[in-house]
């Protein structure tokens, strides 16, 4: 796991920086456990445009990654460690005692042999995964369930981590990468330890077809339009837009930079304790 830098040899790897992958063990995913993904160009089911400047890219396939860890019990050898095209997180390749093989997001210093189990009976080490209940706190942990029983939500992405602050009757006060002190039934499954591939935050892409790559089209600014496309167009010579400086705004007029948009009274308000980092 590292970064690596070119020499400037073309201004579009100028400012390059790239995965070495060192920490892969194996090329080709597990055929059996992967599908194929279509790519919608950002249209729903009805095949209207509901999500701007999205089409193209490289073909993938999506691994299916179990985030539910349902074999309680049953112990599993890590076999390698891949890459996944969907998800910013490697994934580790394990097989049950029982020969069946499965994926699971690949956590900081799971390695190749070791093994892994998930359950109440479940050793307390990286790569385990174990009910809330059972977590001492002050643990880091990832992959964690909201729902008992639906699989692991919250803190997928590579190099996140999660702790335990406390635990108060059937509740647990875990906080979040963002700041939020949530409180999680204490029946809930987490995987223990830090998500891996702490590096992919230092990842840059330097030239604008790698993102066209990753399915990304390229997009233009409201205040380099006119004002009868975007509100944010228009103005003598160049401006803020509308002639005036206002806050930027997206095509139908929706404030872009801070406006809060989680819906007011949510039922899951009360398992709130404290919101994120403003």
């Amino acid at each position: 796991m590292g970064i690596r830098t070119y020499r400037p040899y073309t201004s579009s790897i100028r400012h390059k920086a790239s995965s070495t992958f060192d920490e892969l063990t194996k090329g080709t995913p597990e055929k059996g456990l992967t599908e194929s993904l279509h790519r919608h160009g950002g249209r729903n089911a009805h095949g209207r445009l509901t999500m701007r400047h999205r089409g193209g890219g490289h073909k993938q396939r999506y691994r299916l990654v179990d985030f539910r860890r349902r074999k309680h019990g049953v112990k599993a050898r890590v076999e390698a460690i891949e890459y996944d095209p969907v998800r910013s997180a490697r994934i580790a390749l394990i097989t049950y005692t029982d020969g069946e093989k499965s994926y699971i997001l690949a956590p900081l210093g799971l390695e190749v042999g070791r093994q892994v189990e998930s359950g109440p009976a479940a050793a307390v080490e990286v790569g385990n995964m174990l009910p809330l209940r059972n977590i001492p706190m002050g643990m880091s942990m990832h992959n964690i369930e909201l729902v008992k029983g639906k699989g692991g939500q919250l803190v997928r992405s590579a190099g996140m981590t999660a702790t335990l602050m406390a635990k108060e009757g059937d509740y647990g006060n875990v906080k979040l990468p963002s700041g939020e002190i949530r409180m999680i039934h204490l029946d809930c499954y987490a995987t223990l330890g830090q998500v891996g591939n702490l590096d992919h935050e230092k990842i840059s892409y330097g030239k604008a077809g790698k993102s066209r790559h990753l399915g990304w089209r390229s997009h233009v600014r409201g205040v380099a339009m006119n004002p009868v496309d975007h509100p944010n167009g228009g103005g003598q010579g160049k401006s803020k837009g509308g002639g005036g400086w206002h806050h930027p705004t997206s095509p139908w007029g929706q404030l872009a930079k801070g406006l809060k948009t989680r819906q007011k009274h949510k039922p899951t308000d009360k398992f709130i304790l404290e919101r994120r980092k403003k």
